[in-house]
């Protein structure tokens, strides 16, 4: 069975976290709000979703919009954007979309790369959120698991 390779969007602020949460949540690259990171759904991850699903939302990223959120908001940790002509010369990928292909299919883990920052700095979702950032998703808010739903939130936030 493979495990998805999945978004995790931090959407509550940083004041009032319990220190166990707060570390949970530095240790998925999540230290600010409207900050996304991409795991793969292992056991350990799955632990660390739970307990961080009161402060983020998480689901399984599909490729076209992994493809705009690399090419759109992904950062070199020397400074500077992602971009195939960065990527062609400094890496064995030739494109943005071969890198995509290379994380969807768990060639590679987006955390291991030592050129990209660990992390997405989102927008905030262009129309707001229709639902309340205080409830889960199946209660009828914004907060944890929401499987397929998360691409058009992310497509709303790039």
């Amino acid at each position: 069975m493979e495990t998805p390779l999945m978004a995790v969007v931090r959407i509550r602020g940083r004041i009032g976290v319990k220190p166990d949460i707060r570390n949970t949540l530095e240790m998925l690259h999540l230290r600010r709000k409207f900050w996304a990171t991409l795991i793969p759904l292992t056991d350990s991850y799955r632990g660390m979703l739970h307990k961080v699903k009161d402060y983020s939302t998480y689901g399984e990223v599909d490729r076209d919009t992994l493809i705009a959120l690399l090419r759109e908001r992904g950062e070199l940790r020397e400074g500077g954007k992602l971009s195939d002509e960065w990527l062609s010369a400094n890496s064995e990928f030739s494109s943005v979309e071969e890198l995509a292909d290379a994380l969807l299919t768990r060639r590679i883990y987006f955390h291991k790369l030592e050129w990209i920052k660990p992390y997405f700095r989102l927008h905030p979702p262009e129309g707001g959120f229709k639902r309340t950032t205080k409830r889960a998703w199946n209660d009828g808010g914004e907060l944890g698991y929401r499987g397929k739903e998360i691409n058009t939130l992310l497509r709303r936030m790039v």
